[in-house]
């Protein structure tokens, strides 16, 4: 099957990125989202990060207005009956993307691909919302998607051999690396990462140390390119919050409890750097 329109269903950090990298490859991009204030700022988002690959000379400003020529923006869900492939991008909160999987079950031909950003749900249980569980993936990219490049291609129980080759030749397509992975709460990126980031966050609430020398620690002694405090910053603490839940929920092993200084930063409004505030100011 040639995938030729390409939907995304979110346009935050992780949706605008999808939909860059797409229409990069040369597809028809539908980003969809809530509201037009939601899809602007995506867009936007989009743009500063092509026109700063104008001015490092990655690409041309040519090949520039061409990318977003090839991105189109819309507030109706209902626009996705003309995708080929679509990801959902939507935050991590398993009853909407629920939703967002039955809604787009209804929309879509039967042919069409549903694959889920999601960074620790279950393929199979998103996959049971759609009456094609055999069309049914996990497409999970890494943040900064545009810079990142590795792809987590998940199957569920029920996602068919085909469902699985295109998606990963479409990953590749995007100038991505794909590595499979089995279908259990976190995959394997955010088993092994989130733990570790969870165990950073239970140094700094013990006083083992702040934030800073934690991260150090990490950078210097591990050879990581960031520290995990800051790292969770810019995954979003809400966002590492869900994971976390997820993985204990789908466990049930106390060594994926969530720190209680990470529950005690989302409710209080502190969630990275995209509230301005996290482990760090910005």
């Amino acid at each position: 099957m040639e995938i030729r329109t390409f939907g995304v269903v979110g346009s935050g950090q992780m949706g605008s990125g999808i939909a860059q990298v797409a229409a990069a490859s040369g597809l028809r991009v539908i980003m969809s989202d809530i509201n037009e204030d939601c899809t602007a700022k995506g867009l936007a988002d989009i743009e500063k990060n092509l026109k700063r690959s104008v001015e490092k000379g990655k690409i041309s400003t040519e090949q520039c207005q061409e990318v977003l020529t090839r991105l189109n923006t819309t507030t109706d869900l209902q626009d996705m009956a003309t995708a080929d492939f679509v990801v959902e991008a939507a935050v991590e909160m398993e009853e909407l993307k629920f939703s967002i999987f039955r809604e787009l079950d209804a929309i879509c031909p039967d042919h069409v691909i549903l694959a889920s950003n999601t960074s620790s749900i279950p393929i199979g249980r998103i996959a049971a919302q759609t009456q094609r569980p055999d069309k049914v993936i996990g497409m999970h990219f890494m943040n900064p998607v545009p810079v990142m490049k590795l792809v987590e291609v998940i199957r569920g129980l029920a996602t068919s051999e085909e469902t699985f080759n295109i998606t990963w030749q479409l990953s590749k397509k995007f100038n991505k690396t794909p590595a499979e992975a089995n279908d259990y709460p976190g995959f394997i990126a955010n088993r092994i990462l989130l733990p570790m980031i969870n165990e950073a966050i239970y140094c700094l609430y013990h006083g083992v140390g702040k934030a800073e020398d934690i991260d150090t620690v990490m950078k210097l002694g591990m050879n990581h390119p960031m520290g995990p405090l800051a790292l969770a910053d810019l995954i979003g603490l809400d966002t590492c919050l869900a994971i976390m839940e997820t993985l204990h929920s789908g466990f049930k092993d106390s060594k994926y409890r969530p720190c209680p200084l990470l529950r005690k930063y989302v409710e209080t409004g502190w969630l990275g750097r995209k509230s301005g505030r996290g482990f760090y100011q910005y």
